[in-house]
């Protein structure tokens, strides 16, 4: 009875078979910054089963504007830690794994337990490892980058359409510390949170073959459509 009263307003859109795939899945969220605040907290919130999240860093000062799951108590808490805290007073029920560690040191064993996997990153590094494991383990990646008031959003299903590789082959590194408005990286977390549900639950239609470039000082929401690369270093076997 709980459980249909929590999750009432959303039981009418996906239906009690949708909320029990939620209750069942999986999620993977790398990295628990601005994007990472958001897209936790609205899975959480939506009674995703088991949630990972993976981040190195502690939280600093610098970091309270935009990712708001963490508080000035936090300071120099480790973040996967500061939001394990928050998200298991939200929602008990769901199963929250923190990983205080670099991607690249549990990539493999964190993608595989997943079903979906979220970039919540902020350098195109570690967004390259990240899409290359989900290409080979065949999972749906949800990607989302901001910088200023400008983000963009992108869902990769493997074989069913590009992937990170194959719409940005050249993007490495990048300027740090990212600039960034402090409310925007919550707009494409929330973003990437509805298109994890959907993913799992196949409701609506997700961004597969499009990049949806969101212009937050003008408003503007734009999309470009995106195809596989056939010469792709990452994809490109896949059929």
């Amino acid at each position: 009875m709980e459980e249909l009263e929590r999750y009432s307003r959303q039981l009418s859109i996906i239906g009690r078979e949708g909320q029990e795939k939620l209750r069942n899945s999986t999620a993977l969220v790398v990295g628990v910054g601005g994007l990472g605040s958001a897209v936790t907290t609205y899975l959480v919130a939506s009674g995703i089963g088991k949630l990972l999240i993976v981040d190195p860093e502690v939280v600093e000062l610098s970091n309270l504007n935009r990712q708001v799951i963490h508080w000035v108590r936090d300071l120099g808490r480790a973040k996967v830690e500061s939001a394990k805290e928050k998200l298991k007073e939200l929602n008990p029920e769901v199963e929250v794994v923190p990983i205080k560690a670099k991607l690249s040191e549990v990539v493999d064993e964190v993608v595989k337990e997943a079903d979906v996997v979220i970039d919540a990153l902020d350098n195109w590094d570690a967004r390259h490892l990240l899409n290359e494991y989900c290409v080979k383990y065949g999972k749906v990646l949800i990607h989302a980058a901001v910088n200023e008031a400008y983000g963009q959003l992108m869902t990769v299903v493997p074989s069913k359409g590009p992937c990170l590789k194959c719409v940005f082959p050249n993007i490495r590194g990048g300027p740090r510390p990212t600039p960034v408005l402090g409310p925007a990286p919550g707009v494409l977390g929330a973003l990437e949170a509805i298109e994890a549900i959907k993913a799992i639950t196949g409701y609506g239609e997700l961004a597969v073959g499009k990049l949806v470039l969101i212009d937050m000082k003008l408003m503007s929401f734009s999309v470009v459509k995106v195809r596989r690369n056939p010469n792709c270093s990452v994809c490109s076997a896949i059929k």
